[in-house]
């Protein structure tokens, strides 16, 4: 068990307090309260007293030269965001510039082509229940249906895995996702033969379930509970080893779904002459990202899997396409 941190500062009560106020507001809030927990340390240490944030020491705290560009700009943000709260209850903050520009992401995650697909998915379906792996878990139940529903929606693993049976309506052809990533509920819609699919494994798998159960369960100890992250990557490496799908130290990945999700979307509306400035809040507000950062990370990823794609429309949607601080999106 961690030991609870203890708070050192003299800015100590009124960071809890500003983290409570966050916290209620429905964030998480734990990577900037580890952040500000260091800030705490740092003013503490260095013989600061009272409640002011300075030039000088918000810029020894912020760009510690053994730390990273990533790390600088993370503490911008933060601090940034903790300066306009002092200075609006008035006390003497220097709010600092979020000025650390980050540079273009340049991995390219592993995308299945149309054929790898076909055969993950046959791999899927004629996995053999006579496996121990089959026969002691709901695998050959659940699988077949969460891949697709990941596939169909581009939706995080995460996310699929903490959908309950309520979250899901099929009248309507819908799934809720609830305080995912960055703490917002959204709704997404689902093709018809991925809700035809869902609403006959819900009525035949989850006979006996009631709405609180988890929409793609996980066996622990002969019960029913919700599925590890862990257990549903392991699944994934059996199928695509069985398909003989190549992976290497870039995928495929579950997430590659995602990404293949959100490519093929830009791809298909490029090629159908949409206006990608009005189409990309759409992509945005779907895929459940803060801002643009991490929406323009697939528009690179598209202008580099199909440059000749692009090239037929750069003149355009070419100033569109980011060329630096791009954020990687992960699960």
């Amino acid at each position: 068990m961690k030991t609870p941190y203890e708070w050192k500062s003299d800015l100590a009560k009124v960071i809890q307090n500003y983290v409570s106020l966050k916290q209620q507001s429905g964030m998480k809030f734990e990577t900037q309260e580890r952040c500000l927990r260091h800030f705490d340390a740092f003013y503490f240490n260095n013989g600061f007293d009272g409640v002011t944030l300075t030039k000088e020491m918000v810029s020894d705290f912020i760009y510690d030269k053994n730390e990273k560009p990533g790390s600088h700009r993370n503490k911008e943000l933060v601090m940034r965001d903790f300066a306009i709260y002092l200075s609006d209850r008035g006390h003497h903050a220097y709010i600092v510039e979020a000025k650390t520009e980050l540079p273009r992401c340049k991995f390219i995650p592993r995308i299945m082509s149309d054929d790898e697909v076909r055969r993950f998915f046959t791999a899927i379906d004629n996995y053999p229940k006579s496996y121990p792996q089959a026969r002691f878990s709901y695998r050959s139940s659940v699988d077949p249906v969460l891949f697709r529903f990941l596939y169909s929606t581009g939706a995080r693993i995460s996310e699929a895995l903490n959908l309950m049976l309520d979250d899901i309506n099929t009248e309507s052809g819908t799934a809720t996702i609830r305080a995912a990533k960055n703490m917002k509920d959204r709704l997404i819609p689902m093709a018809d033969s991925l809700t035809k699919r869902i609403s006959i494994f819900i009525d035949e798998f989850h006979k006996f379930s009631d709405g609180s159960m988890f929409l793609f369960p996980g066996c622990h100890n002969g019960a029913m509970g919700q599925m590890d992250k862990s257990t549903a990557y392991t699944h994934f490496r059996d199928y695509i080893l069985m398909a003989d799908i190549p992976h290497t130290e870039v995928g495929p990945r579950i997430h590659s779904f995602r990404h293949g999700y959100a490519v093929k979307c830009l791809k298909n509306w490029v090629l159908s002459g949409n206006d990608l400035t009005v189409m990309l809040p759409y992509l945005s507000a779907y895929m459940g990202h803060s801002d643009f950062r991490a929406t323009q990370y697939y528009l690179r990823l598209t202008s580099d899997l199909y440059p000749e794609i692009v090239k037929r429309s750069e003149a355009e949607f070419g100033y569109v396409i980011p060329e630096w601080e791009v954020v990687y999106d992960k699960a």
